[in-house]
């Protein structure tokens, strides 16, 4: 039925397996991850913490024992706590072995999830071969995160970009090292086979819990006026965050080294993007984009 979804026990999102530990991710949302936290018992666990005040996490125990010698406290199956606003680390002993449901409204699971990080090391590999473009998906995020505050993108959109993002050339780990870095034009048959890095790449992504993501990653290439790729989508059929991050790319592409030229300067880049907002790019993002790089001194306010 549309509008819910059932799992049945056992199931869950995705898993991550640790030394003295297990996390399940049960549920994501609205800026909201649900999980199944599992520890050992005679381990050790921390509550650490957060970067900004905002960030709000509620724990309740499905069974097993805790105890935390520095406030004094053992905490059994039914009792529950929640953790806003902590400005020190707050040590834990399990007694038995516990088994937390676990709530936080701040995107957490994906650093510990072993389908992202392996992905995440593919981009790394990407990277290694292709020499001129190191570090571009790390700035490539970096200028998306900051243009999707800008924008004010609701948490759940801003958490699918911040992956989206990094993950936006994962496809190209099927591309041969000779094209990646081939110093003349290529041929058409080669441009093909860069151009099915958004495919391959959204692939990828598909049996993740961030699924949702690969429309994001497929379509980062597409172009507002239905001349971009794979499938020349037009304005409002691209979603927002592949808006972004297509201005984002195309931005840090100009200003990079490549194998067939030398970098634009940030003022010729950012005229470049001016000149086909509207166009190629959406002008509400090519503004935004604008904004962050004054606001980070790169360009100076006109």
């Amino acid at each position: 039925m549309e509008g819910l979804e059932f799992r049945r026990k056992n199931e869950s999102l995705d898993k991550a397996e640790q030394e003295s530990a297990s996390l399940s991710l049960l549920a994501k949302g609205a800026g909201l991850e649900i999980m199944e936290h599992k520890i050992k018992a005679k381990t050790a666990f921390y509550l650490y913490p957060a970067k900004t005040y905002e960030t709000f996490e509620f724990f309740y125990i499905i069974d097993g024992e805790i105890f935390s010698e520095d406030l004094n406290i053992r905490l059994t199956r039914g009792d529950y706590f929640t953790v806003r606003g902590l400005y020190e680390l707050v040590f834990f002993e399990v007694i038995k072995e516990v088994t937390f449901l676990w709530v936080i409204n701040e995107a957490t699971f994906r650093f510990l999830s072993e389908k992202i990080v392996k992905l995440i090391s593919n981009v790394k590999s990407v990277d290694e071969k292709d020499r001129y473009t190191k570090e571009h998906s790390e700035r490539v995020q970096s200028m998306s995160i900051k243009v999707s505050k800008k924008m004010h993108l609701t948490p759940e959109d801003t958490d699918n970009l911040i992956v989206a993002s990094i993950l936006h050339d994962v496809g190209k780990i099927n591309v041969p090292e000779e094209i990646l870095n081939k110093p003349g034009g290529l041929t058409d048959e080669e441009y093909d086979i860069i151009k099915k890095h958004p495919t391959d790449g959204a692939e990828m992504v598909q049996d993740t819990y961030y699924a949702d993501i690969s429309t994001i990653i497929r379509q980062h290439h597409e172009r507002i006026n239905g001349s971009g790729y794979p499938d020349g989508l037009k304005g409002d059929e691209i979603t927002i965050g592949a808006k972004i991050i297509g201005v984002c790319d195309s931005y840090d592409a100009m200003t990079d080294d490549r194998s067939y030229r030398k970098a634009y300067t940030p003022e010729y880049a950012m005229n470049e993007l001016k000149r086909l907002s509207g166009v190629l790019y959406d002008a509400e993002v090519v503004d935004a984009l604008e904004e962050v790089l004054i606001e980070d001194g790169i360009l100076n306010k006109v």
